[in-house]
């Protein structure tokens, strides 16, 4: 059985930590997790740093739910994070070397699924934002005619 104080502090939280069933409850918990993500500040030993990552996991499984992602090409999604976080390509070494990261911007090389994973992870945005529904073609390969 619970002593009378966790049961207190339990109830208190439960006004703050919830599933989010609504588009209100959903803005509530994004503002905490933003609070909490400031207070933290990536100290994996703060005491609120396991309830950030469980408001976020919250967030998350919403967001999952609830909010489609848009359909985009994967270098336009990359590039929309590069300008988002203040990125050159030289920040990008899970994609190889500066050269590749060029090509890549550039549509001359496509993502591969290690760089895939590599810049899901770095983001912490599913994988399938990286990836195209139908194969772009590369500039080889358009030029080029049935014979």
């Amino acid at each position: 059985m619970l002593q009378s104080h966790v049961t207190d502090v339990l109830t208190q939280s439960a006004n703050f930590i919830f599933v989010p069933t609504t588009e209100q409850e959903y803005e509530q918990l994004v503002n905490l997790l933003d609070e909490l993500v400031d207070v933290v500040r990536g100290d994996e030993s703060h005491p609120l740093a396991k309830m950030m990552d469980v408001v976020g996991v919250l967030v998350e499984n919403y967001e999952d739910e609830h909010i489609p992602l848009p359909a985009a090409e994967p270098v336009a999604v990359l590039r929309h994070f590069m300008q988002e976080y203040n990125l050159r390509q030289t920040d990008l070494p899970e994609l190889g070397s500066q050269g590749v990261v060029s090509e890549i911007l550039h549509g001359k090389r496509t993502l591969n699924l290690r760089q895939v994973k590599a810049l899901s992870r770095r983001f912490n945005v599913p994988v399938a934002v990286f990836i195209a529904d139908e194969p772009a073609q590369s500039p080889q390969n358009s030029s080029r005619r049935a014979a």
